[in-house]
């Protein structure tokens, strides 16, 4: 294990004093084994590490930071020895002021000079430098108030460089606390720097002093020599010589040197014309910069130079500029008009085009180049949303062959969500589902009208924000420049926006009247007039798009109002549009509910005659799945966006949509009696099976190969009982939560016919059993000419009772097997049938032997008690009033055998006769 080593210790440090960012070198002992070693260095409190470099275990040098203290220790922190000492101390000193008057041996940043009024360093331009503290004391800031001291000095300043300046604002607010040695310090201090300013000029003096001495002397030497030369006289004659000589002279040299002279002014009159062009070249080369920078696109260049030569030359009578700056016109109109024509050349950028309009303006160009961009932006959106229909129409009557079989199959069965999200429709709870074998790239085509719809918003939805920022910068003046402003078009462009403000809305207008329109054309045609069916329609509907894709649709033209109204465009230019939606809603609903209905009719196809344990098949809950996805599909159209109105404000569209809703059920409901009716031959039945959970008694009903039309009633009974109960208030609550008017309506009436159906079918089933069971009793009772007057003493309940008891437990049988729930309401009603014939034959005997008597009341107590359970009011009336027909059995044993035989019938039949005990009546009520 190895020693640890001595913590650091700091011996050195070179300078040992100095101002922050001194670059300082560390002497000492164990000062780390090398950099990675090094944890922290601190100077006066200032870490330090961050500019340390390690040399050597000895040597360390770094820069000193920004520290708070002004003498402090070196501190060497290392991973070796832990943290150090320091025998030696480093001195921070302040940094000088130097001010701008100052001379300086080094360069000063001018950038970052003292603001003696906030004693800190700040970054100003040098134009705002001020000079350093005039004083050269302590500057300390007064608490007087700055409104006092204004108020006390007004109209001047404590600034010392201004012209304003108060010397005795300056000391209240600077030096309100200071002694008077050290104002008198003050004093000394300027008038120290005063000397040093005059030192300094003598000495630029004395520098220059031997260059000022010398032309002193030469001034005086030509001074003296021009008073010592004397004027002399001459006498008249030699004066008249001597000019006549210079004359001669004078000629001859013309003579000898006027050709020379000439060429001389011809070369002058060159000089000058060469001046004249070298000075004037701007203009004479103008027109051929102009061509040069229009080819090359830059057109700002071209607008100053233009500006440029207007201001110098636009007014001046020189004809040779006259006939350039002619030709400089020349170029600026066609400048003008290539510029217009760009301006109204589309597509264009918004970008381009108040560009072009800032370079018409600053060409002064006649008219208003901002408002004829503004028609022809408008003009083009309106080309531009008839040609996307007219494109659409042409390819939709192109390819009709080919859209022919899928659209119509997608409207039928499929009826797709929004494009690229198709999903396939979920199976039903059992049975077969709406899902079609057709391949799946029928199901991703979109009609063309939904794909016309999508480029017509986005068209408009891409255009019209541009064009609606174009009028806003023309009316607020932004698209002009600077120099527009200065020359008043800005304001006379103002003018004319607020005169066209309607000009414009009625623009806005038609590109939303004919976005509708075309809308309308390719989804709601009926909407339109014959003229405008002509201009904005031309679809071939063959067949109406279904609810799924006018939700796609109403979703589209949503988004298109949300984007439409960010522009802050008024909501009363935007109100068409939201007709519009109101109207893709109620068509969606109208459409999507008989779409439905259409479904409903299909269900009786799906039938698989499946009986759960409570006497249902999945019919039913095919139905209510149905119209809760139809509904559900609804939710988004239903729902009212910010500023939509509710799909049922009007009274016309509750009436419609109740009377579909009701229109609904009864298709149900005549499935339910289509079923229930069809000939046997027209059901399938090869895929029947039995649910394992039902109890079957007495034989299923799926042990044949078909089923038979009571036992196909006995289903729909049970279903018509299920729907009553459940399924029709189920749907009711749908619909209410969906916001549907009418529901009570809807509701009542549906109730009333289903009614209708069931007692129907009821009826039905009770005539196909209950006949053939009373038919059966008068040949019975009267079989071998049997006679109530001359009978044999009773021995127990005859075989037509028994028979008829036998098929009334058949009936029990077969109705309990499909539902437990039917079997009170049938057999109380085939009982009714039975007691009521029963009393009719009994009614009809003339008299009674007494044996008969005894026979006649055996049978119907036999009968009466044995369907106790099933007895109604109506029975029992029944019984009683056959038992008032039979004269009354006044001897003991007459009653006593009639006891006894009773008891012997219910012994014999006790098997036959469970299902009518109250125990199988009170399982088959749970």
């Amino acid at each position: 294990m190895s020693r640890a080593r001595q913590p650091p210790l700091v011996t050195g440090i070179s300078p040992n004093e100095g101002i922050a960012w001194t670059k300082v070198t560390i002497r000492g002992e164990n000062l780390g084994t090398g950099p990675t070693d090094l944890l922290g260095l601190t100077i006066c409190g200032h870490n330090c590490l961050l500019t340390a470099e390690w040399m050597s275990a000895s040597k360390i040098v770094c820069r000193v930071g920004q520290a708070k203290n002004d003498k402090g220790d070196i501190i060497v922190t290392t991973k070796s020895g832990g943290k150090g000492t320091s025998t030696v101390s480093f001195k921070l000193l302040k940094p000088e002021k130097i001010g701008i008057l100052d001379q300086s041996a080094v360069w000063v940043d001018e950038m970052n000079y003292y603001d003696m009024r906030t004693d800190r360093n700040k970054g100003i331009p040098p134009l705002s430098l001020r000079p350093a503290n005039p004083l050269g004391i302590e500057i300390d800031k007064g608490r007087f108030p700055q409104k006092d001291l204004e108020l006390l000095f007004p109209g001047m300043s404590a600034d010392f460089t201004s012209e304003n300046f108060s010397a005795a604002w300056y000391l209240i607010e600077n030096h309100s606390t200071t002694s008077f040695d050290q104002l008198k310090t003050a004093v000394v201090n300027l008038k120290k720097q005063a000397n040093k300013k005059n030192e300094g000029s003598l000495a630029y003096v004395k520098g220059g002093l031997s260059t000022f001495f010398e032309a002193q002397d030469a001034l005086s030497a030509i001074h003296q020599k021009l008073e010592a030369d004397g004027t002399e006289k001459v006498e008249g004659s030699m004066t008249q010589k001597l000019e006549n000589v210079l004359n001669r002279a004078s000629n001859t040299a013309d003579t000898l040197f006027q050709e020379v002279l000439g060429r001389k002014d011809k070369a002058d009159s060159t000089r000058n014309a060469l001046n004249v062009l070298q000075r004037f070249k701007f203009l004479f080369n103008l027109p051929l910069n102009i061509e040069r920078n229009i080819q090359k696109g830059d057109y700002d260049v071209v607008i100053n130079d233009y500006e440029k030569a207007k201001s110098l030359f636009g007014k001046t009578e020189v004809q040779v500029f006259k006939k350039y700056y002619a030709e400089v016109e020349t170029r600026i109109e066609a400048l003008r008009e290539l510029l217009l024509d760009k301006l109204l050349e589309t597509p264009s950028t918004l970008h381009d085009q108040k560009r072009y309009i800032r370079y018409l303006s600053d060409l002064h160009a006649p008219g208003d180049p901002a408002w004829q961009c503004i028609g022809a932006q408008h003009q083009w959106i309106l080309q531009l949303m008839h040609n996307c229909k007219e494109s659409y129409v042409k390819e939709q009557k192109g390819s009709n062959a080919l859209l022919h079989s899928p659209m119509l199959d997608l409207d039928s069965d499929v009826r797709p969500s929004p494009i690229g999200h198709l999903s396939q429709t979920a199976s039903l709870k059992r049975g077969s589902s709406f899902q079609s074998g057709r391949d799946d790239a029928w199901r991703y085509k979109a009609p063309q009208q939904v794909v016309f719809v999508e480029k017509l918003t986005k068209l408009v939805v891409s255009q019209l924000p541009n064009f609606w920022k174009l009028w806003v910068s023309y009316v607020n003046g932004s698209l002009f420049s600077e120099t527009a402003e200065k020359s008043g078009q800005m304001e006379r462009s103002k003018k004319n926006a607020r005169q066209r403000q309607n000009d414009f809305k009625k623009m806005i207008q038609e590109v939303m009247h004919s976005l509708v329109k075309l809308i309308r054309g390719a989804l709601l045609p009926f909407s339109l007039r014959e003229g405008e069916l002509r201009q904005y329609g031309g679809w071939e509907m063959k067949s109406e798009l279904s609810g799924q894709w006018l939700t796609h649709v109403i979703q589209t033209v949503r988004l298109s109002s949300e984007s439409l109204t960010a522009l802050e465009i008024p909501n009363d230019m935007l109100q068409i549009i939201q007709d519009l939606i109101l109207d893709l809603r109620v068509r969606c609903i109208i459409v999507t509910l008989q779409h439905t209905a259409e479904d409903i009719k299909r269900l009786a196809e799906k039938e698989d005659w499946v009986v759960d344990n409570e006497g249902l098949t999945s019919l039913p809950s095919q139905f209510e799945q149905c119209i809760i996805r139809s509904l559900q599909s609804l939710k988004t159209v239903l729902d009212c966006k910010p500023g939509e109105a509710s799909v049922f404000q009007q009274q016309k569209t509750q009436e419609d949509v109740c009377q579909l809703s009701i229109g609904i059920m009864q298709g149900f409901i005549d499935c339910l009696e289509q079923l229930s009716t069809k000939p046997d031959g027209d059901i399938d039945t090869s895929h029947l099976s039995v649910d394992v959970s039902s109890p079957d008694l007495f034989g299923s009903i799926h042990e044949e190969s078909s089923l038979s039309s009571e036992q196909r009633l006995l289903i729909a009974l049970s279903n018509c009982r299920y729907l009553e109960r459940h399924t029709f208030l189920n749907i009711a609550e749908h619909f209410e939560k969906h916001g549907f008017q009418g529901v009570d309506k809807i509701t009542q009436v549906s109730m009333e016919s289903l009614k209708e159906l069931d007692q129907r079918l009821f009826e039905m089933y009770i005539e196909f059993k209950a006949d053939p069971i009373v038919g059966s009793l008068e040949p019975g009772i009267y079989a071998g000419y049997f006679d109530w007057k001359d009978c044999l003493i009773p021995t127990g309940v005859r075989n037509y009772l028994k028979e008829a008891l036998v098929n009334i437990i058949a009936v029990h049988a077969e109705v309990f097997t499909i539902s437990k729930d039917l079997v009170p309401r049938v057999m109380s009603r085939v009982v009714e049938a039975v007691s009521e014939e029963l009393s009719r034959l009994m009614q009809c005997v003339s008299s009674f032997s007494k044996n008969g008597a005894l026979q006649a009341k055996l049978e119907i107590c036999a009968l009466r008690d044995t369907v106790a359970i099933y007895l109604t009011p109506e029975s029992k009336s029944s019984f009683k009033q056959a038992l008032e027909a039979l004269p009354q059995l006044s001897s003991g044993t007459d009653r006593k055998l009639l006891e006894e035989l009773l008891n012997k019938f219910k012994s014999s039949m006790h098997l036959q006769l469970t299902c009518f005990q109250a125990s199988s009546s009170a399982m088959m009520k749970t």
